[in-house]
């Protein structure tokens, strides 16, 4: 539906100004008069860069929802009612995007919706966790409450994902930039060096001529290259989107030898978080671990407590299949069953999720040391090689002349 710009003046005499959204002008008015606000001015609000160039437009990130739950949470918490709320949010928030998705939902409560059901409109902004756990938190009476927890999940998790994506991002980028200095190297450099030795004449050494072959190579098939390289993306996205694809890339990613092993303690991180939200907020045990397998992010992960779920639901307790699983260490299957036990799952997920935080935490760090002289070695070893391979010949020279 359109945003209209709106001015207007309470009972008060009070003036009053923001963005709203309506099936049309008549309909805004309506909604103002419902709110006690006359108004003065209802203005179709211009389309902005993102609405008008779809490939522009910004993203709602975690932290701006981070941002929504925290000051929602405060707002409810304070009396102020659902469809102000989200009017004073959607109207001052600093990502068009997300102020857009925040008036949708005000104008979807204010027509009668629940505020899940109008989240739940919103799959790529709100995804079904949040919803649900709204949706709790509507049905317990404790909405405020649940934003907070929420809040706090999503700053972990965000924290989580970014430690991650860190230590992914140094190898890669060093790759590159390797990539490019020996492309730079091979297709500009090289070719100058080679005329200085056509000129001085002589057999090359063997090093050398190998790097000018490595040259005339490049020269001549670079764009060939980077073609393939781009083309061979493409093909492994496609792939990855392939039921079959994604099994035999998650279950690879599981077994690198480094890396593994960093994610495996990622996504016990993830589901004790997860699910520790989700109990503690009065979410059911099977809808809970249903919410979690379905946000896993790796299926291999997913199918192992989707399959926890449907042992449960034939009578037996979460420890139980999870003994069996690939992923879950025995220490965290004995420290679920002893939750069990006590009756304290959520406060014992809680612990082992804290626990593999920090181990996330000591991982990467060990992980980024031990890359940091590793990738400069390399990176240092072919720059030098190719400038030694191009030296030999003006050593030889030089030995002749002396």
């Amino acid at each position: 539906m359109p945003s209209f710009q709106w001015e207007g003046k309470t009972r008060d005499g009070a003036v009053r100004s923001g963005v709203l959204v309506a099936a049309n002008a008549d309909a805004a008015v309506a909604q103002l008069k419902s709110q006690n606000i006359m108004a003065t001015s209802v203005k179709a609000k211009a389309k902005d860069l993102g609405e008008l160039l779809p490939f522009l437009k910004r993203g709602v990130k975690t932290k701006d929802l981070v941002i929504f739950t925290r000051q929602f949470a405060t707002m409810v918490d304070a009396g102020l009612p659902l469809v102000q709320s989200l009017d004073i949010l959607g109207t001052q928030c600093e990502n068009p995007t997300f102020g857009k998705v925040l008036l949708d939902c005000k104008a979807e409560v204010e027509n009668g919706s629940n505020f899940s059901d109008a989240l739940g409109k919103h799959p790529k902004v709100f995804d079904r966790l949040f919803v649900n756990l709204v949706a709790a938190g509507e049905v317990g009476g404790i909405l405020d409450t649940i934003m907070n927890r929420l809040a706090g999940y999503l700053e972990k998790a965000d924290k989580l994902k970014r430690q991650v994506r860190g230590a992914m991002v140094y190898p890669i980028s060093v790759t590159v930039i390797a990539a490019i200095v020996v492309a730079v190297m091979l297709v500009k450099v090289i070719p100058v060096f080679e005329k200085m030795f056509a000129d001085f004449g002589g057999t090359l050494p063997g090093p050398t001529q190998v790097v000018i072959n490595m040259s005339h190579f490049a020269q001549a098939y670079i764009f060939h290259f980077i073609g393939g390289i781009v083309a061979l993306v493409f093909v492994l996205r496609a792939i990855y989107k392939t039921e079959k694809g994604r099994w035999f890339f998650d279950a690879l990613f599981l077994k690198l030898p480094i890396f593994g092993n960093l994610l495996k303690k990622v996504a016990v991180a993830r589901f004790s978080r997860t699910l520790s939200t989700l109990l503690s907020s009065g979410v059911s045990i099977l809808d809970a671990l249903d919410l979690v397998g379905r946000t896993a992010g790796n299926v291999v992960v997913e199918k192992e407590i989707l399959d926890t779920k449907n042992s449960i639901a034939e009578g037996k307790t979460i420890a139980e299949p999870l003994k069996e699983s690939k992923v879950f260490p025995g220490m965290v299957v004995q420290m679920i069953g002893v939750g069990e036990q006590t009756g304290a799952m959520d406060a014992m997920l809680s612990k082992i999720a804290d626990f593999y935080d920090e181990e996330v935490d000591v991982a990467v760090a060990a992980l980024t040391s031990m890359l940091e002289p590793l990738m400069m070695v390399v990176l240092g070893g072919t720059v030098g090689g190719l400038l030694i391979a191009m030296y030999l010949p003006i050593f030889k020279i030089a030995e002749s002349v002396t």
